[in-house]
């Protein structure tokens, strides 16, 4: 099950986190996976890991639209297709619309929305010229529900959920499935350095821990579990969800 044999795959954000445990968990059901990331050391130890006859890094900034229409040329000119697009590079911020500026409202569209847009959009037109193509776009529990003080993020990620659902409804007879992972709170490079940023570290991650009904936050091997499902035929029959891969966070919200 979820043989991904012949498959080419694109990872955004991939140097770390869940991004990395994607295009792993990609590449060992066979799949050939471009590891994408503006972090150049760590998107090319992970394609490293994997192996250079499974996996290729490309360096990535998806807020800027020439990188990711040079990124399609790349990966089109080699492999003549991309199967699976995977849009998971995201930037976060903390705060009220009170503690938020204009520029960092901007600074997480860039990322967190426009990327989305600009990836999809150099990738389709060939996905649909071959009538086949499956998109996971990493959104968050954020992106269905609001979170306290996350205003700019929440405002992001239920953009992407919205951008998920109408790609899966524009292009459902040109044979593109385009599903949204709706994860909680996961224990990711990301997240360790937000905790470390609290005046009390260890409070921080209990609480953060808490927030989900099974009392502690998910593994990014969880969410790359989810991600390969919606990537493999075996999900052929699923479009246009946001699936909430969450330990509970919803639960009775």
């Amino acid at each position: 099950m979820f043989d991904l044999k012949g498959k080419t795959a694109l990872v955004t954000g991939a140097g770390s986190g869940i991004g990395e445990a994607i295009a792993k968990a990609f590449a060992r059901a066979g799949a050939f996976v471009y590891a994408a990331d503006l972090d150049v050391e760590n998107g090319a130890r992970v394609a490293s890991e994997i192996g250079g006859e499974n996996a290729e890094f490309i360096i990535l900034n998806v807020a800027e639209k020439r990188d990711c229409e040079a990124a399609a040329e790349k990966v089109l000119d080699e492999k003549g297709k991309l199967d699976i697009l995977v849009n998971n590079a995201g930037i976060g911020h903390v705060g009220t619309i009170l503690e938020t500026s204009e520029e960092d409202l901007e600074r997480l569209f860039a990322v967190n929305v426009r990327g989305v847009f600009s990836m999809t959009k150099a990738f389709l037109p060939s996905m649909i010229a071959r009538k086949y193509g499956v998109i996971v776009n990493l959104a968050s529990i954020g992106g269905v529900l609001a979170i306290k003080d996350r205003l700019a993020y929440c405002t992001t990620k239920f953009s992407v959920v919205g951008f998920t659902k109408s790609i899966a409804l524009d292009h459902a007879l040109d044979g593109i499935r385009a599903n949204a992972i709706c994860p909680g709170r996961v224990e990711t490079p990301f997240v360790e350095k937000r905790i470390s940023e609290y005046p009390d570290p260890e409070k921080a991650y209990a609480e953060m821990s808490a927030t989900q009904a099974v009392g502690r936050m998910g593994t990014p091997e969880e969410i790359a579990a989810a991600a390969l499902y919606l990537a493999s035929d075996e999900s052929a029959f699923v479009t246009g969800t946001a699936f909430e891969i969450d330990g509970g966070f919803a639960v009775g919200k």
